[in-house]
C-alpha cells in the first residue's frame, strides 16, 4: 500500500449482491498540496511580504482620494481621445478578426488534413499570442510614428491571435456533413469552408468578437504610455504632472464609456444566441 494509500484510504462499500466495491480516490489533497508548494515558492521569489501590504496598502486609497471629486472643466479635453480610444479599438478589433479567419481555417484539423500546416498555423497563434499588446504598440509606434494608428495596429495584432484560436477551436466541434458534401459537389476546399462552415461558426464569431472589442476598449486605455494615442496619452500625462482631479475626470469617462460599451454588447451577443 503507498503512502496515499496510507494517509487517505479509499472508502470501500459492499454491494447489495455481497460484492464489494471501492470509491475512486479524489485527486483533491495532492492539487492542494501542490498549490501550497507553489505558493510557498512564489513568495520567496518574489519577496512577497504580507507586512508590507498591510502597512503601507492604505497609501493605494491616498491617491484614490486625491482624485475625487473629479475635475469637471476638464471634461472637455477627454472627448476627442476618447473617441480615438474607441474608433482604434472598433477598427484594430474589425481587421484582427476578419484576417484571422482564413488562418482559423487552415488550424483546423477537420478542414486541414496537412499536419504540418495545422501545426504552423498553431504555433504562429501562439507566437503573436504571446506577444505582449505594449510591445507589439511600441513596435508600431516605430513603424508608424506616434498615434492612432500605432494603437490600432496593435490591438489588430491581438485579436487576430486572441479570435483565431477561439476560432480554430470552434470550427473543429461543427458538423462537417454540408462541407464534404460540396466538397463532392467539386467545391473548392475555400468555398466549401464559406458556404458550409462559416454559417455554422457565424454567431458564436461575432458574439467572441464583440467581447473582444468591449475588452479592447479597456486594454486600449494604456497603449499611451508607449505613444500610441487614445486616452492612455493624456491619462499618462496627468499621473506624470499629479494632477489627479483630472485623472479621476478620466477615470470617470473612461467608465461610463466601457459600462456603455458593454451594456449594448451584452445586448447584441443574446441576439446573436
Amino acid at each position: 500500500m503507498s503512502i496515499y494509500d496510507k494517509i487517505f484510504p479509499p472508502k470501500k462499500y459492499t454491494l447489495d449482491n455481497g460484492k464489494e466495491v471501492q470509491q475512486k480516490r479524489s485527486r483533491a489533497p495532492i492539487y492542494v498540496i501542490i498549490i501550497l508548494i507553489m505558493s510557498i515558492v512564489s513568495i520567496n521569489v518574489t519577496g512577497f511580504d504580507p507586512k508590507t501590504l498591510a502597512t503601507r496598502g492604505n497609501q493605494f486609497f491616498v491617491i484614490l482620494n486625491r482624485m475625487f471629486p473629479p475635475e469637471p472643466s476638464y471634461f472637455g479635453s477627454i472627448v476627442t481621445p476618447i473617441l480615438d480610444t474607441i474608433k482604434m479599438s472598433l477598427l484594430g478589433s474589425a481587421i484582427g478578426s476578419l484576417l484571422c479567419l482564413p488562418f482559423a481555417m487552415l488550424a483546423s484539423t477537420n478542414v486541414c488534413k496537412n499536419r504540418v500546416v495545422v501545426a504552423a498555423m498553431r504555433l504562429m497563434f501562439s507566437i503573436v499570442r504571446t506577444l505582449p499588446t505594449l510591445v507589439s504598440a511600441l513596435i508600431a509606434t516605430f513603424v508608424f510614428g506616434l498615434g492612432t494608428i500605432a494603437g490600432t495596429t496593435a490591438i489588430a495584432v491581438f485579436s487576430f491571435s486572441y479570435i483565431g484560436k477561439i476560432m480554430y477551436e470552434e470550427i473543429e466541434t461543427v458538423d462537417m456533413g454540408a462541407f464534404e458534401a460540396m466538397e463532392a459537389m467539386g467545391f473548392t476546399k475555400t468555398m466549401a469552408f464559406i458556404h458550409a462552415i462559416v454559417p455554422q461558426v457565424m454567431p458564436a464569431f461575432m458574439s467572441n468578437s464583440l467581447y473582444n472589442f468591449e475588452g479592447n476598449v479597456r486594454y486600449a486605455a494604456i497603449l499611451g504610455y508607449v505613444g500610441a494615442g487614445g486616452i492612455g496619452l493624456i491619462l499618462n500625462e496627468q499621473l506624470g504632472w499629479r494632477e489627479y482631479p483630472n485623472v479621476g475626470m478620466i477615470l470617470l469617462v473612461l467608465f461610463v464609456t466601457v459600462f456603455i460599451i458593454e451594456s449594448v454588447s451584452r445586448w447584441a451577443r443574446k441576439k446573436l444566441v
